[in-house]
C-alpha cells in the first residue's frame, strides 16, 4: 500500500474548520476533531434557528399589537378580523411598528376596525 502524506489540502481543510471554530470554549477551538464536531452542530443550530427566529418575531409582533389594541377596548383577534372586513392589508410587522412609532395612525386603524365590526 502506498504511503499517503497528509499535505497541503488536508492542512487547508483543517485550518478552515479551526478558523470557523474561533471563539469556542475549551478544546472546541483548538483540537480539530472536537472543533469539527462543534462546527457541524453550529451549522445545524443556525439552520434551525433561522426558521425559529421567524416564529419568535411573529409572536412578538402579535403581543405588541395586542397590548396596543387593548388600550382602545379591542382584543387582538377582533382587531385583526375588523381589519380583514375593512379590506385593510397591513402585515403584523408594520402594525407592530405603527403601534410603537405612530400611535395616531394606529388609533385610526383601530377606528377603522371598530367601524367594520359594527
Amino acid at each position: 500500500m502506498p504511503r499517503v502524506k497528509g499535505g497541503y489540502v488536508t492542512r487547508q481543510r483543517r485550518n478552515k474548520t479551526l478558523k470557523l471554530a474561533k471563539g469556542y470554549f475549551g478544546s472546541k477551538h483548538a483540537i480539530y476533531r472536537t472543533a469539527h464536531e462543534q462546527v457541524l452542530h453550529s451549522w445545524k443550530y443556525a439552520y434551525r434557528d433561522r426558521r425559529n427566529l421567524k416564529r419568535e418575531m411573529r409572536k412578538l409582533w402579535i403581543a405588541r399589537i395586542n397590548a396596543a389594541v387593548r388600550v382602545y377596548d379591542l382584543s387582538y383577534s377582533k382587531f385583526m378580523h375588523g381589519l380583514k372586513l375593512a379590506n385593510v392589508n397591513v402585515n403584523r410587522k408594520m402594525l407592530s411598528e405603527m403601534a410603537i412609532h405612530d400611535p395616531e395612525g394606529f388609533k385610526s386603524l383601530t377606528e377603522v376596525a371598530k367601524n367594520a365590526l359594527a
